[in-house]
């Protein structure tokens, strides 16, 4: 299996890392059947003085190889601070292909367009990575800024799996309640 989580998790660190003051936890439903993880902070991250929330969920296959993993991901923002989001997430998808081409993989990435998340204008962009011309995985990043937080909800899996967990993504995209 890709490791395609450390690029993702790194650079939104390193990307929106600021102090600010810090609201609850925002309200997610993982799927059932899949393992929701406890997600450590970063330690090559710049020392904080606010947390950073992270909520992970990985779905499995029989035999424990990964299949797809769900993050969602809260960082607080300065007072006063605007967050270039398109910005945050032209750099996070630049890593994304950087980090896979070194690996010997190839990407090709939607344009950023707009969404929501939960009750928040978002942008979104998929990457499709393939080897040989093979797709061989997905990753969605859905990035929005509130008042005092900026978030990133990512998805990616094999692409089978991918392709098969779409009502579960859209179920914990809709229950999301930031």
């Amino acid at each position: 299996m890709i490791g395609f989580r450390a690029p993702l998790l790194s650079t939104l660190g390193l990307l929106l890392g600021s102090t600010a003051v810090w609201a609850a936890d925002p309200e997610i439903h993982w799927p059932s059947g899949w393992q929701v993880e406890e997600v450590a902070p970063d330690d090559q991250a710049p020392a904080q003085p606010k947390a950073v929330s992270r909520q992970r969920a990985i779905k499995n296959d029989e035999n424990g190889a990964t299949l797809m993993v769900m993050e969602l991901t809260g960082t607080p923002i300065e007072a006063g601070h605007t967050v270039n989001l398109q910005g945050v997430l032209l750099e996070m998808r630049k890593s994304i292909q950087k980090d896979f081409a070194q690996g010997g993989y190839q990407s090709v990435c939607t344009k950023m367009h707009p969404t929501t998340l939960s009750r928040l204008e978002a942008l979104e962009t998929t990457c499709v990575i393939t080897e040989n011309g093979r797709h061989v995985l997905s990753q969605t990043l859905v990035g929005a800024v509130d008042t005092d937080k900026a978030y990133v909800f990512s998805y990616a899996g094999q692409a089978e799996a991918y392709e098969s967990s779409k009502d579960e993504v859209s179920s914990v995209r809709d229950s999301l309640k930031l």
